[in-house]
Parts: structure tokens; C-alpha cells; sequence
């Protein structure tokens, strides 16, 4: 029984369809038009294999925007026996919910169909809209397909992560894209096909690389590019790389800030300095500050950076990195990239050494795990009347009086080794000093 639903989705209405997007309509339709996502779908892999014999589970689709969760939605839904049932997480409330858990029970026990219910950016429903969803979900009816660009580990609760799949969508190839725009030219039904176009294959491969991996991004400047270029005498449409650039202007960067496109590239960045690539460092700064970043952010993260992973390697780098943060606050962007770029190289090529980072974690871990050390009586505050009654201060010896400003006396009871410096940059002269204190009579 074909699903009612489904019309609404694919229409074959040719005035609707002028009314619709054209990244709407050149949705795929069957399994055999989807482009990308070759890691998950073709010939032998689990989850086609699981679409054509209609045999799904509650499934979850993340990634990118324009790469393709949503169209595979719709074409499982096109290939399925299931009723279908569609809404979006940013606007359903908690009543929409149990109404379609109750018609999805009415559906299954007049003809024992199923429902699919299909939930865009469902990492926008709270803990109680997913809660409603459990114990239906559980019991297969309605089958879930959640779209989100949030990672459903951070963003839907464990309890339904573990009654569903999880495939990660990647952002689409050039070749992809390039893939689709040409198929959209040829598409008499849906696309271009009906249109005299001559597209340069420079403008198609702009296109496809300023997208940014997004279909939709791409088809939206396609159309627009066609529907505002004026045809020439013969009634032709040139499609020219000027023309192209002009409707796509300047990319998206997929770096919303409160998704993984934020916290991956902060990641990529801090890693890059941390393993002295110059380079990458540049370019992942470059990408968070085109994508509208908070240049006092990156100048923390260099900080910490410079702190952690350099260390007393190079005691300057985190001068250096915090001149940059102090800058950064000061003149604000565009001007603030170059002190950032100075510091974030900076830390990069410094030599690295993240021994007081260690040192940190093992003494704070000691102060956690073990029993509190008493302070020793002769390190204890003796600057009050009649401290020295308690025995306190009595037996220190103060360093400055002494050859090379050193004298051994116990700071701590037992014989912990926090600080273990490294044999590179400035801390090898601080192990070798270190060295030289320990053999001191």
C-alpha cells in the first residue's frame, strides 16, 4: 500500500514543482541517485542491505548540512511498507509526540503496519520529548529516524542511543557535488533538463568546491545563477565561472558553535600546535576566525597550549601567548588574527615538554587519592607572637644564605617526584641545574 504521505514529498505536481526549491526537488528518489555516503551505503553494506529488505531499526543520521540525511530518510520511507510520519524537532512539543505514538498503535492493529517517524533535528527535543519516545521505540512501532548535525553522543540521552543505530554522515567530495549539479543540468523532469544551458566546467567546479561538501548550498546557487542570468539571443543561458561566483559568494564554514564543526577544529587547532605543523596550526586558525570565532577564545586556548604542552621547554611561549590574549581584547578583529598568528606559530614551533602539565595532574591526583601530608614544622608560618612555643618555623633554613642560594632540608614527608623535566629546550638547563642541586652536600 503506497503511503499517503509520500506525495507531499515527491511531487509530481509540475506547478508545485516550480514552487519548490531546487535542492527540494532534486532530492533522490531511490538508493541508485543518492550520491556520497559510500562508507555506509553500496553493494553488501549493512544498512542498505537492511533498507532493501525493509528490515530497519531505529536509526540516527548525523552530519554536515546538504549531505544527505534527510534525502535518505525520504527514500527509505519511499522503499518501505511502513506508514510514514514526519516532524520537526523545532517545533513538536510533547503532545504531538503521544498523538502519533497513539496512531502509529491504531495503524499497526488494523493492518499490522509499522510506522516510521522521521524526526529532524531531533537534538533539539528536550530530555522529556525523548523520554515519551523510549518504550515505544523499544518495541518497534513507531521506527525511528532521527537527522541532527549534532553528535547524538553529546546530544540525545544514552537511553535511546542504545536502542538505535548511529551513522555518521561525511561532508559530500567535490566530485559529488560536481556529480549532482550536471545531473540537475540534464534533468528534465526536475532539474534544468527543459532549459537551454551552457554551464563552463569551471563554473561547475567552483561550485563544488566553494559549497563546501553542502548539496543544498550548491543547487541554491545554481538556481539562482540560472533564474537571474539573461539569455542570450538564441534563448541560452551561460552559466559562466563569474556567474557562478557570484551566486555562491563566499563559502559557509561548517563551524556552528555549539556543534562539532566548533569543537573539532578547536581540537584540530590545539593538536597542530601541540604537534609543531606551522601550517595546520595556520589553517585551523583560519578557519575559526572566518567562521566568526571570539578571537579572546583562540587567545585562551593558545594559552593553555602554551602552558601544557611547552611548558619550560621555552618559558617565553606562554608570554608570548598571553601578550596575545591581552592584544586580542585590546584591538579586536581584523587586527587581533596577526597576534594571534604570531603566537599560535610561536607555540608551534617551540620545543615541547608537557612535564609540569604531568607534574600538576600526578600531585593533584596525590592530594585526592592519598593522605593529606602534614606541613613540617619548620615550613610553618612563624611570623606571629609566640609561634615559636609551638615549635613552628624553628630549624628552617633560609636559602639566600647559603652557596649558590641552595641548602638541602626537607619540604615535604616522603619522596614524591612530581616534576620529572625533560632533556629538551630551556628544560634541559632546568634538569641539568636540578642534577647539580641534588649531588649539593
Amino acid at each position: 500500500m503506497k503511503n499517503e504521505k509520500l506525495a507531499d514529498l515527491f511531487t509530481e505536481n509540475k506547478e508545485l514543482g516550480q514552487i519548490e526549491p531546487l535542492a527540494v526537488r532534486m532530492r533522490p528518489k531511490a538508493l541508485s541517485d543518492f550520491a556520497g555516503q559510500k562508507h555506509i551505503l553500496g553493494e553488501g553494506k549493512l544498512l542498505q542491505r537492511a533498507i532493501e529488505a525493509d528490515r530497519i531499526n531505529s536509526l540516527l543520521f548525523y552530519g554536515p548540512p546538504g549531505c544527505g540525511k534527510t534525502a535518505l530518510a525520504y527514500i527509505i520511507c519511499s522503499m518501505t511498507k511502513s506508514h510514514f510520519e514526519r516532524i520537526n524537532a523545532t517545533s513538536s512539543n510533547v503532545q504531538e509526540i503521544r498523538e502519533l505514538i497513539d496512531k502509529a498503535k491504531k495503524i499497526f492493529n488494523l493492518d499490522k503496519r509499522r510506522t516510521i517517524l522521521v524526526i529532524d533535528e531531533i537534538h533539539r527535543f528536550n530530555k522529556a520529548q525523548q523520554d515519551v519516545l523510549m518504550p515505544d521505540v523499544e518495541s518497534g512501532n513507531p521506527i525511528l529516524i532521527g537527522t541532527t548535525t549534532h553528535n547524538p553522543f553529546f546530544s540525545v540521552n544514552s537511553a535511546l542511543l542504545s536502542r538505535s543505530q548511529i551513522f555518521e554522515f561525511k561532508t559530500l567530495s567535490e566530485e559529488d557535488i560536481i556529480e549532482i549539479l550536471k545531473k540537475t543540468c540534464s534533468d528534465k523532469e526536475k532539474g534544468f533538463g527543459n532549459f537551454k544551458i551552457k554551464i563552463d566546467e569551471d563554473a561547475v567546479k567552483h561550485l563544488g568546491k566553494a559549497s563546501g561538501g553542502d548539496a543544498r548550498r550548491a543547487l541554491s546557487a545554481l538556481e539562482i545563477g540560472v533564474l537571474t542570468t539573461k539569455p542570450d539571443e538564441n534563448g541560452i543561458i551561460y552559466c559562466t565561472l563569474k556567474v557562478a561566483e557570484e551566486s555562491i559568494q563566499k563559502k559557509a564554514v561548517i563551524y556552528d558553535k555549539d556543534e562539532d564543526g566548533h569543537y573539532d577544529t578547536v581540537s584540530a587547532f590545539i593538536k597542530s600546535m601541540r604537534g609543531s605543523n606551522p601550517d595546520a596550526t595556520l589553517y585551523w586558525l583560519a578557519k575559526m576566525l572566518v567562521a566568526g570565532e571570539d578571537p579572546r577564545f583562540i587567545a585562551r586556548r593558545i594559552v593553555i597550549c602554551a602552558a601544557e604542552d611547552v611548558g619550560n621547554a621555552d618559558p617565553q611561549a606562554i608570554i608570548v601567548a598571553n601578550s596575545a590574549l591581552q592584544i586580542s581584547e585590546f584591538v579586536g578583529l581584523p587586527e587581533a588574527r596577526i597576534p594571534l598568528a604570531q603566537a599560535a606559530v610561536y607555540i608551534a614551533c617551540a620545543p615541547k615538554s608537557n612535564a609540569a602539565y604531568l607534574g600538576i595532574e600526578k600531585a593533584m591526583k596525590e592530594v585526592e587519592n592519598e593522605r593529606t601530608k602534614e606541613v613540617p614544622d619548620h615550613l610553618k608560618d612563624a611570623s606571629y607572637r609566640n609561634a615559636e612555643k609551638l615549635g613552628h618555623g624553628i630549624g628552617y633554613k633560609y636559602a639566600h644564605d647559603y652557596e649558590n642560594h641552595y641548602v638541602k632540608q626537607k619540604y615535604m614527608a616522603g619522596k614524591n617526584k612530581f616534576y620529572i623535566p625533560q632533556n629538551i629546550g630551556y628544560e634541559a638547563k632546568i634538569k641539568a641545574w636540578l642534577e647539580k642541586l641534588e649531588k649539593h652536600e
